[in-house]
């Protein structure tokens, strides 16, 4: 696999000047000069469309990508994560998530696992069991199952999560519950997170009695009195982790064959991802994009956009997905890299945040490109999103009106649409995120899958608390 500097691939250096061509072009003249542009930049997965067409970019911007990508050796990269091989280089190990999702092609202890979260699923969902559900978790073990539970839970069983080691937080998910029937979760690979213990100690000194724990660490969670241990597996990142038992949480909330729907809808997004040529393949689609917005068009920032309350917390989500595995400045050599890596992910709720950052996304000095996520279920959020997508690609032209009431336009954003929330469009939409943020690590040669840039803060914080020089 090339070892290389990205910048030092031909094809980044043709990018680079095919940039200036780009710097005086605008999207509404792209638009009046080819009417059928809104058909053909647009990419077809299961159950997702995803349109491209208001980005900046052209058939040879395309080209240009994916011979960088070659150069790059996506290929062989593809092939390497999608078989569990020790593409986690820092730390040796693999990140073999699809796994978890692979169905009867399955490792087999991912296919017992499932099992025995169904058989306890369906019973903590019984009538008489548990009136709530409290997550203790942080990071990849807070924010998957919170954002899984929030857009599908069924209402019938309350599950609440706590992440932060302020007790206002642990207070606020116990507030309420009785605990004789309330069931707590501790979710920790090592089963000595500083948060999430700190949150479990506290649950049992508030009276809970059940606690469940998802962990390597069989043995502590056991010596803690966690009556089942679901396992969790080195080969798994925290962050790509909801597929695994760290969802148990959020299966509780939606039942588990939706559970099992969100599985099924990750892995046909494994497959087109595997299998789709690279210019009709919409998660390398949206990595190279995003690659020639951050690397070419010089746009520090990406906003996602979703349409609609049940996706409220995939910005957050996606946060953690995307800048905790590609925020790097060194490449897989150890080399202090000289050029971006993971733009800033921000973002919010439409329509609400129409009415919050929305005026500098028209009218600011910075340019940040936009994903909209589009659930087709509402007419007037579709519009909405259709409306601001089309606001910031082609702007108002009109040279008459005062300049606070101009809208430059020009401003770069893709959709992605699909027919509605359920947990196989979920499981299709992170997969697709996932995949993305994979390939622009290969094309920026860095690790995805380490995140020591968490550790040093931490260390800090134990060495003040225990006023340890």
């Amino acid at each position: 696999m090339n070892t290389r500097s990205p910048a030092e691939c031909p094809a980044w250096a043709k990018l680079v000047q095919h940039a200036e061509s780009w710097r005086s072009v605008h999207l509404r003249e792209l638009f009046a000069a080819d009417a059928a542009r809104a058909r053909q930049l647009v990419a077809e997965a299961p159950g997702v469309r995803y349109d491209y067409s208001r980005q900046r970019l052209g058939a040879m911007t395309l080209r240009l990508l994916a011979h960088l990508a070659a150069e790059r050796g996506f290929t062989e990269w593809r092939e390497a994560l999608l078989s569990g091989s020790e593409i986690n280089s820092t730390e040796k190990r693999a990140a073999w998530h699809t796994a978890l999702r692979a169905g009867d092609s399955a490792p087999p202890e991912v296919k017992e696992t499932l099992a025995r979260m169904q058989h306890l699923v369906a019973r903590v969902r019984s009538r008489n069991a548990f009136t709530r559900v409290v997550n203790l978790g942080t990071g990849g073990s807070d924010l998957g199952p919170r954002l899984l539970a929030d857009a599908l839970g069924d209402g019938k069983l309350e599950v609440r999560f706590a992440a932060n080691v302020d007790p206002r937080d642990l207070g606020r998910a116990l507030e309420g519950a009785d605990p004789a029937s309330t069931l707590i979760v501790v979710v920790s690979k090592t089963f000595t997170t500083q948060e999430t213990m700190a949150n479990a100690h506290a649950a049992k000194e508030w009276g809970a009695r059940t606690f469940y724990a998802v962990s390597a660490n069989v043995q502590a969670a056991k010596a803690f009195g966690a009556a089942e241990v679901l396992p969790m597996w080195d080969w798994v990142g925290g962050r790509f982790s909801l597929w695994s038992a760290v969802g148990f949480a959020a299966a509780c909330a939606m039942g588990f064959d939706g559970f099992q729907e969100f599985l099924t809808g990750g892995n046909e997004i494994d497959r087109h991802f595997a299998e789709a040529p690279l210019e009709k393949n919409v998660p390398a689609l949206m990595a190279l994009i995003g690659v020639w917005n951050t690397n070419f068009l010089n746009a520090p920032t990406h906003a996602v956009l979703a349409y609609t309350n049940a996706l409220r917390l995939l910005p957050m989500y996606l946060q953690q997905l995307e800048m905790e595995s590609n925020g790097k400045r060194v490449d897989r050599e150890g080399r202090f890299v000289d050029y971006a890596t993971a733009p800033i992910l921000w973002g919010g709720e439409g329509t609400v945040s129409q009415h919050s950052f929305h005026q500098l996304l028209h009218q600011g000095t910075h340019v940040a490109p936009a994903d909209f996520i589009d659930v087709a279920e509402d007419r007037v959020l579709s519009a909405h999103l259709r409306a601001q997508a089309d606001a910031l690609a082609h702007g108002t032209g009109d040279d008459k009106l005062p300049p606070h009431k101009q809208y430059p336009g020009n401003r770069p954003s893709s959709v992605l649409y699909v027919d509605k929330t359920s947990p196989r469009n979920l499981g299709r939409l992170i997969a697709l995120y996932e995949h993305k943020v994979f390939t622009q690590g290969v094309l920026w040669n860095i690790n995805s899958f380490d995140q020591f840039g968490v550790e040093l803060g931490k260390e800090l914080a134990r060495k003040i608390l225990t006023g340890e020089k």
